[in-house]
């Protein structure tokens, strides 16, 4: 009960604060892809229902292309923004595993299961250690296959640790770690 009060209040300063900023990104982000700049997916959530996730669009509506604003929201992942709206609704936390599409968590057996018990985060311990994952990736050979042999397993291993080791403490340093990360 304390972690949701926590991710309510917290989610509701930080878009306070943003929500300006947002609406310029979601204008440009509607302009670059001559779409509406918001994106919506189905992944993974919490006892492995599905949810909808909220993102800034960052790829042309046409191609696979992604767009000149799209390459630097997402490098400094600001396309990632609007999940602070889903931390309010109650279907995401501000940490906890990073949501995945249909595959992946929902297909987990045994003891990694647990990790459906927690809700998804906007950050996490796997989500710092893999803030570059795209780069990683565009540099296998094979990347589905190094995703799914290597990051993956790893990601699920880190999530354990926080699932056996969560605290209110653990988020914080998460939280600072996450800010870290990115000055």
């Amino acid at each position: 009960m304390m972690k949701r009060i926590f991710d309510f209040l917290f989610s509701l300063l930080v878009l306070l604060f943003i929500t300006w900023f947002l609406l310029i990104c979601f204008i440009i982000s509607s302009i670059e892809t001559k779409s509406f700049g918001m994106f919506f997916q189905k992944r993974t959530g919490q006892f492995g229902k599905p949810f909808m996730i909220y993102k800034l669009k960052t790829m042309h509506s046409n191609s696979d292309k992604i767009t000149f604003f799209g390459s630097f929201f997402r490098k400094y992942k600001i396309d990632e923004l609007p999940q602070f709206f889903n931390v309010l609704i109650g279907n995401m936390s501000i940490v906890g595993p990073r949501p995945d599409i249909e595959g992946y968590y929902d297909k987990l057996i045994g003891e990694d299961r647990k990790i459906l018990q927690l809700k998804p985060g906007i950050t996490s311990l796997a989500s710092i250690k893999y803030r570059n994952e795209d780069v990683i990736l565009e540099k296998q050979h094979n990347p589905l296959e190094y995703n799914d042999t290597i990051i993956f397993p790893d990601k699920v291993q880190l999530n354990l640790e926080y699932y056996y080791n969560q605290s209110f403490l653990l988020d914080i340093k998460i939280i600072l770690k996450t800010i870290k990360s990115y000055l």
